[in-house]
């Protein structure tokens, strides 16, 4: 039996508010379309208190910014771009063009194209996202693509040193200092300096992912990626101590973030919420994290694993960390998740950071359709024909025309037809 023991915040109240962000949200791609760079610079002011003579970084910017990062930092932040590049490029090397002869004269095939122009958007408001550049500018750039520009609000009044140096390092080809729907909309739909892109990428808040929805179609997204979600699987193996700080690990994300303990383990469910609060005693970020805890997180306990499963690939979290005995059995077993933690030793932080797969995951149960950002969201797998013979094309173009007669088109049915009376004429 599956029992909730502590309830996040309601379906209704999760609306309302996000009907009132898709109002906010349509005002301003509005303003911005017709208005451009005028609405961007009024928005910025108004959100942000930021209106610099121009919103792109020249040279000597970005190198001010590189000179006032220590070099420790730099170093970190080349290592958390070496793995997450060596393993994008990993997964850009399993997408093989392909060419096949499936009849004698027809080839088929299919060749990867990486998209020509990306925007990465990288949050900045409560916290300085520095991860969220190399997520995306460095598995852009991984993929192939020409013109990758990054966006990030100003941090302090100023643009973030760290956040444009992974920026720079990740080999972004223009950065600017413009955060929230001003700068999503002004790399989609363009202004008077920024030129559009085909694609935008990356996490931030509810009216951000609000303004990607909107924006996709006229522009392509990677996904809705709202407020981070966290889940953790845990039996008996685990302590009340691990489950907690793993937990409110990433509900100091914000206030809106859910974070659930799912166990057939019912000592732990009862310890957990102590050991929540003995963290939230002396965590520097409890304010936002007690929050969380409070409006959005949930115990749920079962009695079995079967019910862990089902329940787990009901809720579709975006991260999902497994803390049992066996965390294989949810790797082979588990269908939707953004990405799997498998065991004490790895954690959401290290996904989020440094180990090397990417942290733009799918949220609110996309999950159950989706996977995240990688290389391969970079890239248009288009594919190609080719009949090399009269006999393929006479062929092919006799099935064809019956198979349009069966629909009606009678245009499409000419297109094969005519191939039949030229190629087909030797042949009778």
């Amino acid at each position: 039996m599956i029992r909730y023991l502590k309830h996040g915040k309601s379906t209704e109240a999760k609306s309302e508010q996000q009907a009132e962000v898709r109002r906010v949200v349509e005002k301003i791609l509005e303003a911005i379309g017709q208005r451009g760079e005028i609405a961007v610079r009024e928005y910025s002011a108004q959100f942000d208190r930021w209106e610099p003579e121009e919103f792109r970084l020249s040279a000597s910017d970005v190198q001010a910014c590189l000179d006032a990062v220590d070099e420790q930092t730099l170093r970190d932040i080349e290592f958390a771009q070496t793995q997450i590049r060596q393993f994008a490029l990993q997964q850009r090397a399993a997408l093989r063009d392909l060419e096949v002869e499936t009849l004698p004269g027809v080839i088929l095939g299919h060749k990867n194209i990486p998209v020509n122009a990306v925007g990465c958007y990288v949050p900045g408001g409560r916290y300085p996202m520095v991860a969220s550049a190399h997520m995306s500018v460095v598995t852009a750039k991984a993929a192939g693509v020409k013109r990758v520009i990054a966006t990030a609000p100003p941090f302090g009044g100023k643009p973030h040193p760290a956040i444009v140096a992974a920026m720079h390092l990740g080999g972004a080809d223009e950065i600017y200092a413009l955060g929230g729907v001003q700068a999503v909309a002004a790399m989609a739909l363009g202004t008077e300096k920024i030129a559009p892109v085909d694609m935008i990428v990356g996490p931030g808040n509810a009216y951000v992912a609000e303004a990607k929805r909107q924006l996709f179609g006229r522009v392509g997204i990677d996904l809705l990626a709202g407020p981070t979600e966290t889940l953790i699987i845990a039996d008996d193996s685990c302590d009340a101590e691990m489950a907690a700080v793993d937990l409110i690990g990433q509900a100091e994300h914000g206030p809106g973030s859910p974070a659930i303990l799912l166990t057939n383990s019912e000592a732990l469910a009862t310890a957990v919420p102590a050991a929540i609060e003995q963290l939230l005693s002396w965590l520097p970020t409890a304010d936002v994290a007690r929050i969380a805890w409070e409006q959005c997180g949930e115990i749920i306990l079962c009695d079995t694993l079967e019910e862990m499963l089902s329940e787990a690939d009901r809720i579709a979290s975006e991260h999902v960390q497994v803390l049992t005995r066996d965390p294989d059995y949810f790797l082979e077993n588990m269908t939707n998740y953004g990405a799997l933690f498998l065991g004490a030793r790895t954690n959401v932080s290290y996904g989020d950071k440094v180990i090397g797969t990417n942290h733009t995951l799918p949220t609110m149960r996309a999950a159950r359709y989706t996977g995240g950002l990688w290389v391969g969201k970079f890239i248009k797998t288009c594919t190609y024909q080719r009949v090399l013979t009269d006999e393929a094309s006479t062929q092919v173009g006799e099935y064809c025309s019956r198979l349009c007669a069966i629909e009606g088109f009678a245009g499409h049915q000419e297109q094969a037809d005519l191939r039949v009376r030229r190629y087909g004429a030797e042949r009778r």
